[in-house]
């Protein structure tokens, strides 16, 4: 499992540099360098996404799972998580940044609980390594995290790199889950799989940006839906 532990460790070595060094980075920076990791990230959804196998059955996925995410309030009841650990941490860690007291602050925790925890890359590279024993991907975005959270945690606070701990508990399943999934898994099921992640990725790069605020927690029940979906097309229609 080398993989989720060197992922998580850099998040959370970068989170904890990007608060402590917060007052010393001008707020050009902290304004800009988050455009840059919004369009990486939209730019690496975009690869995965050119994997897709069977285009129907991820639309149907990313259709279906963000209609269950929408009726589960998946986005909001995390929200109202993400608004108790601030206030519960706001007790004991001194706050970095401004930005932890804004109205949005929620929101943009969301995006980039999201980017780190349930990316395309993060899911596919600890599946990935589960199944194959290649940890390549997620040593790649480990050093993409590192100063991804460096730059967000200058903004945010030290709650960035608390992120470190779901993230761990996200891929340490999927890697140990790979294993039981191996016998039944297709080459087209794991092309869907990375292009259902590539759009999330793509939706939380523009998210990034500002430029749409898509309820991306809402798609995640996508990515336990398309896998089944992709086999049932093929079964189907062929």
């Amino acid at each position: 499992m080398l993989g989720p532990l060197v992922n998580s460790s850099a998040l959370l070595v970068g989170g904890g540099l990007g608060a402590l060094l917060a007052h010393g980075m001008p707020k050009r920076v902290r304004d800009a360098l988050p455009l840059t990791c919004g369009i990486i990230s939209a730019g690496v959804g975009t690869v995965m996404i050119n994997k897709v196998h069977t285009i129907p059955a991820v639309a149907l996925a990313m259709l279906a799972g963000a209609f269950i995410g929408e009726m589960l309030y998946l986005e909001r009841g995390l929200e109202l998580a993400i608004t108790w650990l601030r206030n519960s941490a706001q007790r004991f860690l001194p706050s970095s940044s401004d930005a932890a007291h804004t109205p949005d602050f929620v929101s943009r925790f969301v995006t980039v609980l999201v980017l780190f925890c349930v990316s395309g890359m993060g899911i596919f590279g600890a599946m990935h390594e589960g199944m194959t024993g290649d940890a390549s991907i997620l040593l790649t975005k480990s050093v993409l995290d590192l100063f991804t959270a460096l730059i967000f945690a200058a903004e945010l606070g030290f709650l960035v790199a608390a992120i470190a701990l779901p993230q761990i508990v996200i891929q340490g399943a999927l890697f140990y889950g790979a294993y039981l999934l191996v016998p039944i898994l297709t080459p087209a099921m794991q092309a869907d799989f990375s292009a259902c992640g590539g759009l999330i990725m793509l939706a939380t790069g523009l998210r990034i940006c500002g430029i749409k605020i898509f309820p991306i927690v809402n798609m995640l029940p996508s990515l336990l839906l398309i896998m089944p979906i992709t086999a049932l097309w093929l079964r189907l229609v062929g």
